[in-house]
């Protein structure tokens, strides 16, 4: 199916969606750090990124921002799954590019139908 790229500096959080992924066929590369994550984005293209927002050194704003300005990856699709739950978080994240906005933990069917959602528009 499609090609998901999770950026996430929670290795369970990474297994995690990694597991309900592959189970629905998709095939998954992962980063543990928002810097590593945009490089190998940009070599990898992948069909869609999943972003954590709570990250040391470069946050998840300031990738999915990066991300979403670069002509090369802006039309790669981004789903921000996180614990900060405000509105103005998900507000926020919407400003900087994100096309989804997903509160930790999320739900194996929702995740999935926000994805297909997202790879079908």
């Amino acid at each position: 199916m499609a090609h998901i790229f999770i950026i996430d500096d929670s290795p369970t959080e990474i297994r995690v969606l990694t597991g309900f992924l592959e189970k629905a066929g998709h095939r998954v590369s992962s980063a543990p750090s928002a810097e590593e994550g945009i490089a190998q984005v940009r070599r990898a293209r992948p069909d869609l990124v999943i972003m954590d927002i709570i990250m040391p050194g470069m946050n998840g704003f300031q990738a999915t921002r990066q991300l979403s300005r670069d002509t090369a990856t802006s039309d790669i699709p981004i789903v921000m799954v996180t614990t900060k739950s405000m509105e103005t978080d998900r507000i926020w994240a919407l400003r900087q590019g994100a096309k989804a906005f997903m509160t930790k933990p999320v739900g194996e069917k929702e995740l999935l139908g926000q994805i297909d959602g997202l790879l079908s528009a």
